[in-house]
């Protein structure tokens, strides 16, 4: 198996820490609103590589936070008059339905800030007393120069980098770089602290979940979108390597993002559409095929017609596994589990090959192909059929797309039937009659 490590810069042949387990953290969500179409790729992609370790008889611990505190979830919960918790309950919830409705294989933990708030004050206090953090007036504040490293993850030195350019500028900070670990608040929902009733700040509470939930307090694979990568993880690395003193992990991974024609899609920016409604809109299987469809460390832009050409390649799959299952219970043949080895390695080889979905795509097709081939011959072989038909299953399975099987019932075979009858007949007013009825069954 081979990544792509956004701190080399390299596609790095990937040694697990323990040998055939795989420890995996993604950053999670913000939870004041509902996640958009954008916010779904790292969920697909994630997943899907988690798939495809397991493939190779990886065990895999995936864990994914969700923040709960924060000035946005706060300033949601003024407007609407409610507790904080409400707000963070409430978008829990639509990501988790999120999540669910993509086929994703069910998550080991999903740890919250406000639920890991004694671990994260005694990681900042520690901090403190190392000498990599400063008190100002009950704020906290990590101390950039106090990390030799800082800078190695994002690839930049920090004399380069510029106040105010994704820095948040504060008058109390030392350096302009430094960001802040606690918060000294009297709004929304705060804790004691050793510096005053306040909040954390963004950046440690992920560094603080990954040594609780993994005991090593370092992992193999840290991933998150691409727009992480500064100042967020860049920070993370920071703190684990200065109160820790060891990288926080092996392999950082970092999808790409889905923009529009008009550039990055954000909430911000008002140019978003929910997850939700393009999930019920369309179908788990169409939505994980687009979200997949490139290569995952590159932008995807999502418009009509890159949709519509996803809807197009998924729709000629289902077509013919669809006739497949009705053929093969027409002639009352079981299809069993065998499947095409040759053409499933080469699937997984491009899957291994830092997750190469646009090849891994095409070996689809070429099975496809093999599979029309074989269901069109005069005297079908069903052994062939039956190769090909499951390879492509088993290769779909690992990208977290389920086709629904065609069943049908004696009444369906006794239209299928007439329906062929009336073709050979030439009788082609009465089998339109019939195709219509296996049109609306959705058998054809």
């Amino acid at each position: 198996m081979k990544l792509y490590n956004s701190y080399t810069l390299k596609t790095e042949e990937f040694v697990p820490i323990k040998p055939n387990e795989v420890s995996m953290y993604v950053c999670g969500p913000t939870v004041y609103n509902h996640a958009h179409i954008g916010n779904a790729r790292p969920i697909a992609v994630f997943d899907t590589l988690r798939r495809t370790f397991e493939a190779f008889g990886y065990k895999v611990k995936f864990v994914s936070n969700f923040t709960d505190v924060d000035d946005k979830i706060i300033n949601a919960a003024l407007e609407e008059g409610v507790d904080e918790r409400v707000i963070a309950d409430r978008y829990i919830k639509a990501y988790n339905d999120v999540r669910n409705s993509l086929n994703i294989i069910p998550l080991d933990a999903t740890p919250r800030v406000t639920e890991t708030m004694d671990d994260i004050i005694a990681f900042i206090d520690k901090l403190v007393e190392k000498g990599n953090a400063y008190v100002v007036d009950g704020d906290v504040y990590f101390s950039v120069a106090s990390d030799p490293k800082y800078g190695e993850l994002s690839h930049q030195r920090p004399e380069d980098l510029n106040a105010g350019a994704r820095v948040e500028t504060n008058d109390l900070k030392k350096d302009p770089l430094d960001f802040a670990l606690w918060k000294k608040t009297d709004k929304g929902i705060k804790w004691d602290s050793p510096w005053g009733e306040g909040r954390p700040g963004w950046h440690t509470e992920c560094v603080v979940m990954i040594g609780k939930e993994f005991s090593s307090g370092m992992i193999d694979i840290h991933g998150g979108g691409k727009d992480l990568k500064f100042p967020h993880h860049e920070n993370e690395m920071a703190q684990s390597e200065c109160c820790n003193g060891h990288h926080l992990a092996n392999y950082w991974v970092h999808n790409g993002m889905l923009e529009t024609k008009g550039g990055k899609m954000s909430k911000s920016l008002g140019n978003t559409q929910w997850a939700k409604d393009v999930i019920a809109a369309n179908g788990a299987n169409l939505v994980r095929w687009f979200l997949l469809s490139g290569k995952y460390r590159d932008s995807l832009i999502y418009d009509d017609e890159t949709f519509g050409a996803a809807k197009t390649e998924l729709n000629k799959i289902e077509t013919a596994l669809k006739q497949v299952e009705v053929k093969s219970q027409i002639a009352g043949i079981e299809l069993g589990d065998s499947y095409d080895e040759e053409k499933y390695q080469e699937f997984l080889e491009q899957m291994a090959d830092d997750l190469n979905t646009p090849n891994a795509y095409m070996v689809i097709f070429d099975t496809l192909k093999l599979l029309n081939q074989a269901l069109r011959t005069r005297d079908i072989d069903w052994d062939k059929v039956a190769l090909e038909y499951n390879a492509i299953e088993k290769m779909l399975e690992i990208l977290g797309i389920f086709i629904d099987k065609t069943l049908l019932s004696d009444e369906d075979k006794d239209i299928y039937n007439k329906w062929n009858e009336a073709k050979a007949a030439k009788d082609f007013e009465t089998a339109d009659k019939y195709r219509a009825l296996l049109m609306e069954k959705g058998i054809l």
